[in-house]
């Protein structure tokens, strides 16, 4: 029985990571292109003026490098599976957000290096499915995890995982890592994202994926949206409130339980 237990405990924590994934900030979503906005008449004067789609590219990642928090919606590729996420997160390892994979939906929060995970029961059914988890096993777990906060100290399995999803620096470290791959860009008509002009990056690929970067044009030259279209993962990723703070409820202990308890198969 103790192996059993033991088996539960990792693969909540697996399963978990398994669907939520380190995903860095330049990974692209799955499904669709959120608020694509019409072409707009370019205000003047232009901040990019004189400067290739490809310089504008570099101080587009520089300055979205250098954000203290940012929040990320949009849908991610998960083992194949479209995953939604709505995160908050800043450069101190917190983070905030929601997910939602296979009809399922989880909150996941991190503060003080200790992660906070809530899902609903389509959310965990899904994931420790996918694990091959036994229906009784299932049904065990998703009774000690129901309507509580999965506790996950520093250390625990998973704990690196899952609070990879709030490490912004890490995930901004990989935004534009290779250079080469985003060289080659074109500047296409200016739009909006919001009520933000931008001015639109290109690039084509063989095959016919189109990939496409809008930077703001006012204020810093953030990143506020990437489309992918055609090629193994379409979709899109929208990047707002930079530098905003982050502010994380962390649940109170009674609405908690610790990983270690489902090792140990009681809950508190």
């Amino acid at each position: 029985m103790a192996s059993h237990r033991k088996l539960r405990a990792a693969a909540v924590v697996c399963a978990v990571a398994v669907v939520t994934g380190p995903a860095p900030a330049a990974a692209w979503a799955a499904a669709g292109d959120p608020a694509a906005a019409p072409a707009v008449t370019a205000p003047s004067p232009d901040p990019f003026a004189g400067l290739t789609a490809d310089r504008i590219g570099d101080k587009a990642v520089t300055a979205t490098r250098s954000a203290t928090s940012l929040r990320m919606t949009g849908r991610l590729s998960a083992d194949g599976q479209p995953l939604d996420i709505d995160f908050a997160v800043n450069d101190h390892d917190e983070c905030t957000g929601v997910m939602k994979i296979k009809g399922g939906t989880a909150e996941l929060r991190k503060a003080a290096s200790i992660t906070y995970l809530k899902g609903d029961e389509a959310f965990w059914r899904a994931s420790m499915t996918s694990q091959g988890m036994s229906p009784a096993q299932i049904a065990a777990t998703i009774e000690l995890v129901k309507g509580r906060w999965l506790k996950i100290s520093p250390g625990q399995a998973g704990s690196a995982d899952l609070g990879g999803v709030c490490d912004l620096k890490s995930l901004l470290a990989d935004l534009g890592r290779d250079e080469a791959e985003r060289r080659g860009l074109v500047r296409g008509p200016d739009a909006k994202v919001g009520d933000t002009p931008v001015a639109t990056l290109v690039k084509k690929k063989a095959g016919g994926e189109t990939t496409t970067v809008s930077v703001a044009r006012q204020g810093k030259p953030y990143i506020l949206k990437m489309v992918k279209k055609g090629g193994p993962e379409p979709g899109a990723l929208v990047l707002s409130d930079y530098d905003k703070p982050v502010k994380v409820v962390i649940p109170p202990a009674s609405e908690t339980v610790d990983l270690s308890k489902l090792d140990q198969g009681t809950a508190v």
